[in-house]
């Protein structure tokens, strides 16, 4: 997935006067630095594309959009790809392939983590209410690490390394009686309880270190649709989804970034710049 950026030396009597004015060396540096120019206008229209068209992208998926490779005096030709930076996310590659050809998304760490924990079932990926549960989502339909240790704890799917994570039954009982007031992240809520509801779910312990597999829940909450929920503590049944569960889709076409460099300009606009960088070098040279 990447897009290229080329120019050619185009122009008449004055730009032939200009090259005559100087090396060759000088006429591949001007070239270089004004399809450098078209690159950064490509990658800033891709990115304002991708804010256009996705739904609250993260920082993260639109500065992924780099200058890959820059054009040289030796190379002109200058590159502009989803860049990996490192870390723990997700490939960008992977996700702007998905939106581009219409493929299935990569799980994000979120579910990756609650299918490993046998909370998201095999077929599903997640999606945040519109009202997001207190304190449980980033502003970006993303769950914030906290809240998600938090709910992995609290189903006991924590298995060798962080069996000390899961969730104690006080602490169970604290949360249902007084919510999560104490933890930053959840904000005041009233007490509630966590249950997944509509798939069936499998409940696991832990013995001497190692999670066992103990049985397998009822399908609980059949009228819900599928996902983790919150039964609020209080009068009433007050239902409150936290994270649904949808089936894994396929996406249609969203974005094409050769369409983007396409409508940006870049093809008629970097000649011109290259005989700017022309004219100022054979100014430079005094002719």
């Amino acid at each position: 997935m990447v897009v290229r950026i080329t120019g050619k030396v185009q122009g008449a009597e004055k730009l032939q006067r200009a090259l005559a004015a100087i090396s060759g060396p000088q006429l591949q540096q001007a070239m270089a630095e004004g399809i450098n120019m078209g690159a950064g206008r490509a990658k800033n229209a891709m990115r304002q594309e991708m804010q256009s068209v996705f739904d609250r992208p993260t920082p993260y998926i639109l500065n992924a959009v780099q200058v890959h490779k820059k054009a040289t005096p030796e190379s002109l030709e200058a590159l502009i790809a989803p860049t990996y930076m490192g870390g723990k996310g997700v490939d960008p590659q992977k996700i702007l392939k998905a939106q581009e050809k219409g493929e299935r998304r990569a799980d994000k760490r979120s579910e990756v983590a609650l299918r490993r924990a046998q909370i998201l079932p095999s077929g599903y990926q997640t999606a945040i209410p519109e009202a997001p549960f207190p304190g449980s989502d980033d502003g970006r339909g993303n769950l914030r690490g906290t809240f998600l240790a938090q709910l992995i704890g609290y189903f006991q799917a924590y298995g060798t390394a962080g069996g000390r994570a899961n969730t104690s039954a006080k602490r169970k009982q604290a949360i249902q009686r007084y919510g999560s007031k104490s933890s930053k992240f959840m904000g005041p809520v009233r007490g509630h309880r966590f249950f997944v509801a509509g798939v069936q779910q499998k409940v696991w312990t832990v013995e001497g270190g190692e999670p066992v597999l103990k049985a397998v829940g009822r399908n609980r909450g059949k009228h819900l649709q599928p996902g983790i929920w919150a039964a609020m503590s209080g009068p009433g049944q007050d239902l409150r989804p936290v994270l649904m569960f949808v089936k894994t889709p396929n996406y249609t076409p969203r974005i094409s970034l050769e369409q983007v460099r396409q409508r940006s300009g870049v093809d008629e606009l970097v000649p011109k710049w290259i005989r700017g960088r022309i004219y100022e070098a054979a100014k430079r040279a005094g002719r």
